[in-house]
């Protein structure tokens, strides 16, 4: 019985590790650990790479932002559009600074905020809005930019999981005000510790992000900002600008495995069919226990592929699928040893520290029908055919 991890970070480091313990002993050699030229430098490249003029290092992707929403000044009484169907720092961030998060639902196949959603959404006390480029594919960022023009709001990219990612020949990240990455070391792009990075075609909001990184001092012990200590370690600069160089055969590896895993699905016959798929935006979302969807009544029983549209480039941070009876699959997957994640189990408007907010189960119904339904495969480069098809085999076994 072949072990299918979720992700293999050792295979990805056995392929670099002599490139990237010079570049550390480079950094411990100069003891210069906070900042300074290898975080420079991967901000430059990190910029470049994202069609953005300005790169600021921070410390995590939650802080990039947490330091974002500081940067265009949001606080109490403001109001954030944002999705439910996200890692939690997304709305932490907006309600750390006092500001209220709006959650408006998801669209069923890309899981991203759905534009159309966010129009009646917004009152005289929305400041901005906040869209995830979920799994590694960007949102529809047209009509989000287009409703952000027409009531004069910021808008910031959570980039976090879709570095390199695009939307009409435009990189993720370079398309609202800000651009949020993370580099937590599960991320395509993700280094040895925690890490994150703020892009930005706005030298003034460059500028601020820079300041309120450190403490909102400039010059140094001079405050006219209060910031926080969101700064960017010269080891993880340096390990990143090595991992830089390979993100996007990375992606290609990526992207392969995708296609694989919809050819093997394919020749499994468990790929749902355009009825089947229908069935997110009709009876699986009217009926509140699931009990008429074609998802669950489909025999053979069917699962759904991750949407990949046109006209964008899918990174694949993550393999998601649909599937029927998804908790007990995930019980016997794990039983077999074949790596798989919920992400996530339960979206924001439902969670408990969120419950002043006033949201009723039902409110975002699709984004609780993804989060009952989805599930994530391996997907990281180095799997093999082998690997791939012992996947599909034990999802194959659990539907016999």
């Amino acid at each position: 019985m072949q072990s299918v991890p979720l992700l293999d970070l050792k295979a990805q480091y056995t392929t670099i590790r002599d490139e990237v313990t010079e570049a550390i002993n480079r950094v411990v050699e100069s003891q210069y650990f906070i900042l300074g030229p290898e975080v420079k430098a991967l901000e430059e490249e990190i910029a470049a790479y994202s069609g953005c003029r300005f790169g600021i290092g921070v410390s995590s992707g939650t802080d990039a932002l947490l330091v974002s929403l500081m940067a265009i000044g949001i606080g109490p009484g403001d109001e954030v559009i944002t999705t439910p169907y996200t890692f939690f720092a997304t709305g932490g961030c907006i309600s750390r600074l006092g500001a209220t998060p709006v959650f408006v639902d998801i669209d069923p196949y890309t899981y991203n905020i759905n534009p159309e959603q966010i129009k009646a959404a917004v009152t005289e006390r929305t400041r901005a809005i906040l869209p995830v480029h979920l799994y590694g594919q960007v949102a529809d960022m047209d009509p989000i930019m287009a409703a952000a023009k027409r009531h004069n709001l910021y808008v910031i990219e959570d980039a976090a999981q879709a570095i390199g990612s695009e939307y009409k020949g435009r990189r993720a990240g370079s398309i609202g005000y800000l651009g949020c990455f993370s580099f937590f070391p599960s991320k395509n792009l993700g280094g040895y510790g925690d890490g994150g990075m703020v892009v930005t075609n706005d030298p003034d909001l460059a500028g601020q992000v820079r300041r309120l990184r450190n403490h909102g001092a400039q010059p140094k012990y001079y405050h006219q900002y209060i910031g926080g200590n969101f700064r960017l370690d010269a080891i993880q600069g340096a390990a990143l600008r090595v991992k830089l160089k390979y993100l996007d055969s990375w992606t290609e590896g990526r992207q392969r495995n995708a296609a694989t895993y919809r050819r093997l699905f394919a020749e499994a016959g468990l790929v749902a069919k355009p009825s089947t798929v229908e069935c997110l935006q009709n009876g699986c979302l009217a009926a509140g226990d699931h009990a008429t969807c074609n998802l669950q009544l489909a025999a053979p029983p069917q699962v759904v592929m991750p949407t990949e549209l046109s006209d964008y480039r899918h990174i694949y941070n993550q393999f998601v699928i649909r599937a029927p009876h998804r908790d007990a699959l995930m019980a016997y997957l794990k039983k077999r040893n074949i790596g798989c994640e919920i992400y996530y189990p339960v979206p924001l408007q439902l969670q408990e520290c969120f419950a002043d907010l006033g949201y009723q189960a039902g409110d975002l119904s699709v984004s609780e029908c993804a989060a009952k339904q989805t599930l994530a495969l391996p997907i990281y480069p180095e799997l093999t055919d082998e690997m791939q098809q012992a996947v599909v085999n034990a999802v194959a076994e659990f539907y016999q």
